[in-house]
């Protein structure tokens, strides 16, 4: 007897395996004499027949039951009687050994087997007007079903499109209806949105460019490719821009169609109604996620990275940020840039991390310089924004590490006033550029620096405010000259006696003797920290 299997399963009609573990046929005790790999073929009807040529009367998928009676006497009729049955499609032809026959005839297996048609056999007498009512009732039951999860699928597309949904939302939602693993590509096979199901991006993407291009494209909803891709071209005012492409795991469904051609039109609407290009989405979601390190794995990173277009072995990375002054185009700063790194020719991911700030992941070769590399990056990203300031960490040999060179890069902006040139010789800042002043500017708005600037200082400047005068001034000279009052006076414009004076105010105010070098560190500390929170420094090299 057949495996006994769940009838008409959710998301597909039922088989002639189904049917056969039905009670009312199950009885009849059932027996597949030929073709028994074919019994998973879908039932779409049950037809009774006695006629010598049924298959005049037959569209293709029904199941037919006989009782033998009108089946040739010769092979040859036997013969064309299968060939009929096949060739419009039947699903199986199930015939009852109760009346004419007690064994199938020989003829007839041979002639099922030769054209891949399942033949059944029943050992016991079976009610077929109670067959075809239960199976008629499953089909339309299963038919109904159908319809009702189509019409979900249609509601649900809808409500995406009217809200406006992302391309992310609407591969995501085809993955869950589906469940099955879907991918977002463009027409130079990039995958932009991969949203795996039952397995992870790094075995979803592997190769995927590779093998993206043995999959032939295709005008509509089709399977194509080695692999048995079920794949769908997504438009763009009027022109195929990419496809969207649903991977196998079991067989397709016409359910699995309807859910790809809605993603395909959610996709198409989208792309008309969103104004950023989904490769600078791509690239954005990216980079954050690498920055953020949502990955799942370092593999699953790797796999996202290159299938994006960007090596992701043998290469080594490094992290650049270019903040933008606020009222930069941002947006437009960004794709600018993209396209200028794209025409070098630079191997890069860029993005979008906030609202003023655009990151850059770049890939370098082993005998590449990298600070050569930045260099050129630096001068384009000022090209493309003039007046942003460009940070950037220290390379990192895999993508594991490139978190961490984003958050060096981080920690340089950071420590970066607004204005403030890079050394000479180049355009960007690095973390050796971070000396004392901008380490306190990257903490000024830590309340323990404030309340360190306060406590050394405070007195001082309460009494500048009260009385007009520049004790804080003075102390600044007489700091940067090192202690040496003759320079202090010299470069303030003062008599020696003026400045002694001052000075001698200053110790009486703040409590302090100027004389001891530790406590000439800890005043001169307090003013750098003045100076970041006033962040408005003075101009000169960083100490």
């Amino acid at each position: 007897m057949c495996e006994n299997r769940r009838p008409g399963a959710a998301g597909r009609p039922p088989t002639v395996a189904d049917v056969l573990a039905l009670p009312v046929l199950a009885g009849g005790d059932p027996r597949v004499v030929t073709c028994a790999e074919h019994v998973d073929r879908p039932v779409r009807w049950v037809h009774v027949t006695e006629l010598t040529d049924p298959a005049s009367f037959l569209k293709g998928g029904e199941l037919v039951l006989t009782t033998g009676m009108p089946l040739p006497d010769d092979p040859a009729g036997v013969r064309r009687y299968v060939d009929e049955l096949a060739a419009v499609g039947a699903a199986a032809l199930v015939i009852e050994l109760v009346r004419r026959y007690h064994r199938p005839p020989d003829a007839l297996v041979r002639a099922c087997r030769a054209r891949g048609l399942p033949l059944v056999t029943l050992a016991k007498d079976v009610n077929f007007l109670e067959v075809t009512q239960v199976v008629h009732t499953l089909i339309l039951g299963h038919q109904a079903d159908a319809m009702h999860r189509t019409q979900r699928v249609h509601e649900a597309f809808t409500a995406l499109t009217l809200r406006g949904a992302g391309p992310e939302e609407v591969v995501r939602a085809a993955s869950e209806m589906g469940g099955r693993t879907v991918v977002l590509e463009d027409l130079v096979h990039r995958a932009l949105v991969c949203e795996p199901s039952g397995t992870t991006a790094r075995a979803a993407l592997a190769d995927w460019e590779r093998r993206s291009r043995t999959t032939p494209v295709t005008d509509r909803v089709d399977v194509s490719g080695p692999e048995g891709w079920l794949a769908a071209p997504v438009e763009y005012r009027g022109e195929t821009w990419g496809r969207v492409v649903m991977l196998p795991g079991r067989a397709f469904g016409p359910e699995d169609v309807t859910v790809l051609e809605r993603t395909a039109m959610a996709l198409t609407i989208a792309r008309l109604t969103r104004p950023t290009p989904w490769e600078r989405t791509a690239h954005r979601n990216t980079l954050r996620d690498l920055v953020e390190q949502r990955h799942r794995s370092p593999a699953d990173a790797r796999a996202r990275v290159a299938a994006l277009g960007l090596p992701a072995e043998d290469v080594s990375f490094v992290a650049v940020l270019a903040d933008l002054p606020p009222e930069e185009d941002t947006a437009g700063a960004e794709t600018r840039l993209a396209e200028e790194l794209t025409t070098t020719g630079a191997r890069a991911l860029v993005g979008l991390l906030s609202s003023t700030r655009v990151g850059v992941l770049l890939a370098l070769g082993p005998s590449r310089p990298w600070r050569e590399a930045v260099e050129r990056l630096s001068r384009t990203a000022l090209d493309a924004a003039p007046g942003a300031a460009v940070s950037v960490g220290s390379p990192a040999g895999d993508l594991a590490g490139v978190a961490r060179s984003f958050r060096e890069a981080g920690r340089v902006a950071e420590a970066t006033e607004p204005g403030r040139p890079p050394p000479p010789g180049r355009s960007f800042h690095e973390r050796s550029d971070i000396g004392l002043r901008r380490l306190l500017f990257a903490l000024r708005d830590d309340l323990r620096v404030q309340d360190y600037a306060e406590r050394q200082l405070g007195p001082l400047l309460d009494h500048d405010a009260r009385h007009g005068t520049g004790l804080v001034a003075t102390l600044r000279g007489y700091l940067d000259a090192a202690g040496n009052k003759t320079v202090a006076a010299r470069s303030a414009g003062l008599s020696r006696e003026t400045v002694y004076q001052r000075l001698r105010t200053i110790e009486r105010l703040l409590g302090r003797d100027l004389e001891s070098g530790e406590q000439r560190t800890e005043l001169h500390v307090a003013l750098q920290a003045l100076d970041a929170l006033r962040a408005g420094p003075p101009s000169g090299p960083d100490r």
